[in-house]
């Protein structure tokens, strides 16, 4: 079988496709238009986030018997007309799903104790210990939203603090020994904080909006390291100024391309975000979350691991 690769990634990935047979060829700069020209040799293809997988792609793919995506959304392939070709789909959210937990918890711990406002007015020569007098997680209430992989790893890395954590989620069923699962209203009711661990789909789209975030009883926290698209911005930011939302962790915002690999489309700064870059209730990271030296590695191995399952 023959692969093509289409984004970089930890060299095991190669070096164990090779050892079990593969034939593997990279091409990392080719346009999309060059890469569907020579597609239907090709059995399969890995990618990260470098362009959209279209029908138009996968009808040039005449031969292609799998997609492997190193990361752990597929929402940049048209998976129904992939599925209905009967390309077999592999993701890898077992392998960042440590470091997206862990990275929510230290966003959180940081908002609430000002870790980044304080640095910054220390290396200023400012020494303000009232203003940067912190509140502590115990006794808080934690809602996520999407209790999948992602959402799992961050209730595991909570048990050691003295908080309820609660869950809502489409599947039933989902919750553990770490999380409760609870009605979409009974979140709204209780959460203290609200972190965000969705899918990008069309039920997600947009869901944080000025009316959803309106209907929390508390004024909360908003972390958010799933998907730039389903926060509203300017909606955020108009919370952030009443504050219903006591301040916000983005590893990802709205105006990310569908690449991830850069923030504006074209080139303008929305009036909203500027608002997020000066305020000092806002964290922010570049899609970082699950981008540790750590899941790299475990990325690879978990789309090497499920190629051999399914085609040796």
């Amino acid at each position: 079988m023959k692969i093509l690769h289409l984004d970089t990634n930890h060299p095991l990935l190669l070096n164990q496709l090779n050892d079990l047979g593969f034939i593997n060829d990279e091409d990392y700069t080719s346009s999309k238009e060059v890469v569907e020209e020579k597609i239907h040799l090709y059995d399969g293809f890995i990618i990260r986030s470098r362009f959209k997988i279209d029908k138009n792609f996968l009808d040039k793919a005449t031969n292609l018997k799998f997609i492997g995506r190193v990361g752990a959304g597929l929402e940049n392939i048209d998976c129904d007309y992939a599925l209905s070709k009967n390309i077999h789909l592999i993701a890898a959210p077992e392998g960042n799903r440590n470091a997206v937990g862990e990275h929510a918890l230290g966003m959180l711990l940081s908002l609430f104790n000002k870790l980044n406002t304080a640095d910054k007015e220390v290396r200023n020569g400012k020494w303000l210990r009232e203003e940067n007098r912190g509140i502590e997680l115990d006794g808080k209430t934690v809602g996520l939203i999407g209790y999948g992989n992602m959402g799992k790893s961050f209730a595991k890395k909570l048990r050691g603090f003295d908080v309820q954590v609660i869950c809502y989620d489409i599947k039933p069923g989902v919750g553990d020994e770490n999380c409760t699962q609870v009605s979409l209203l009974e979140l709204q009711n209780k959460a203290d904080v609200l972190s965000l661990h969705t899918p990008q789909t069309n039920l997600t789209k947009q869901m944080i909006n000025i009316d959803f975030i309106n209907n929390f009883r508390n004024n909360f926290w908003l972390i958010n390291t799933a998907r730039g698209s389903a926060v509203v911005t300017k909606d955020l930011v108009s919370a952030l100024k009443s504050g219903k939302v006591l301040g916000a962790g983005l590893d990802v915002l709205e105006y990310e391309k569908t690449s991830f690999e850069n923030l504006f489309s074209d080139h303008k700064m929305p009036k909203a975000f500027n608002y997020l870059i000066n305020s000092e209730k806002v964290l922010l990271s570049p899609h970082v979350a699950g981008w540790t030296i750590e899941s790299k590695e475990k990325l690879a191995q978990t789309i090497v691991n499920k190629i051999k399952v399914k085609f040796c």
